[in-house]
């Protein structure tokens, strides 16, 4: 996909955007709480994959990963424009107030990301956990695996979703504010 990318082909746009956008779309949107800003966003991040596709590194992770951490970083650089504005006409709020809504809008899209990117297992267990309130011993029935099996799964798919408060350990940072003054 890199390849063709890189070598202009519209076509592979076209795939990476089918595959993508609903993913780009639900992370910027849970981030900015906004239909409008979210495709921008959505906008934004494929206008930017278009122009770069060099910078995606397939050692550093998935495409899926790679697309995921620069909408995130779009979209909260995007909320942190908007909010700094608001703060410096007086629309409230502090600057501790700030930096909080931007770390639990961002813990929130990586939340996002991880539930829908765990596997179908992990997920239908949590799924079953959280939203239907299930016990690992009815989560173990309904899925038809045993106990310690839904256990399992539970206690995975809960560690997954624990890193959602982690900041990137490795300074790979998205590439933010490409798409600002447009």
């Amino acid at each position: 996909m890199q390849q063709r990318l890189a070598r202009g082909e519209a076509a592979a746009l076209g795939e990476l955007y089918d595959r993508f956008a609903s993913l780009v779309h639900s992370l910027a949107h849970r981030v900015l709480g906004d239909e409008k800003a979210a495709d921008r966003i959505t906008r934004e991040v494929f206008g930017y994959i278009w122009e770069n596709p060099d910078a995606y590194d397939p050692k550093q992770g998935s495409m899926r990963s790679w697309i995921a951490r620069i909408t995130q970083g779009q979209a909260v650089a995007r909320l942190r424009q908007a909010e700094t504005a608001s703060l410096a006409e007086g629309g409230g709020g502090s600057r501790e107030e700030l930096e909080q809504k931007l770390r639990t809008a961002s813990a929130a899209a990586r939340a996002d990301y991880i539930v829908t990117s765990m596997p179908a297992p992990l997920r239908k267990a949590l799924e079953l956990a959280y939203f239907q309130r299930r016990d690992y011993r009815q989560a173990a029935a309904d899925l038809g695996v045993t106990e310690d099996e839904a256990r399992r799964r539970l206690r995975l798919g809960l560690q997954l979703l624990s890193t959602a408060n982690a900041q990137p350990r490795d300074g790979s940072a998205p590439p933010s504010g490409f798409g600002r003054g447009r």
